[in-house]
C-alpha cells in the first residue's frame, strides 16, 4: 500500500481488497493535494464516480451569524472501496480527473 498522510487518514477505514486502479489514492499513483472533506453519498448511478453531499457553515458579517450551506461534489471512487448511498466518506482533492471530477474517495468514516 501506498503511504499516505497520518493527518488524512486517522479516521477512515482503509480497503480490505486490493485493485490496479491508477486514481487510487491507495494502491494507485495519484497524488492528493488541497482540502480533505466529509460528505454523504447521494448517488452511485455513474461508472466509478460518485456523488457527494458537503454540507458546510458560512459566515454573514452583515447579520454577524452563520448560514447553512451545502454543494455536490464528484468524486472517483476506485474499485477497491465498499460505499454504498448513505454512508459517510472522506475524500481529497486531486488533479482534474474529468470535466466535474477533482476528487477522490478516501474510504469511509468510521
Amino acid at each position: 500500500m501506498k503511504r499516505l498522510p497520518e493527518s488524512l487518514i486517522r479516521d477512515v477505514v482503509p480497503p480490505e481488497r486490493e485493485c490496479n486502479d491508477d486514481r487510487c489514492p491507495w494502491h494507485g499513483s495519484i497524488s492528493i493535494r488541497g482540502k480533505a472533506t466529509v460528505g454523504r453519498v447521494l448517488s452511485m448511478k455513474m461508472t466509478g464516480t460518485i456523488t457527494v453531499l458537503v454540507e458546510y457553515l458560512q459566515y454573514k458579517p452583515k447579520y454577524k451569524r452563520y448560514e447553512k450551506r451545502r454543494s455536490k461534489i464528484h468524486a472517483h471512487l476506485p474499485p477497491c472501496m465498499e460505499v454504498s448511498e448513505g454512508d459517510l466518506v472522506k475524500i481529497v482533492e486531486t488533479r482534474r480527473l474529468a470535466k466535474t471530477v477533482s476528487h477522490v474517495v478516501l474510504g469511509k468514516v468510521r
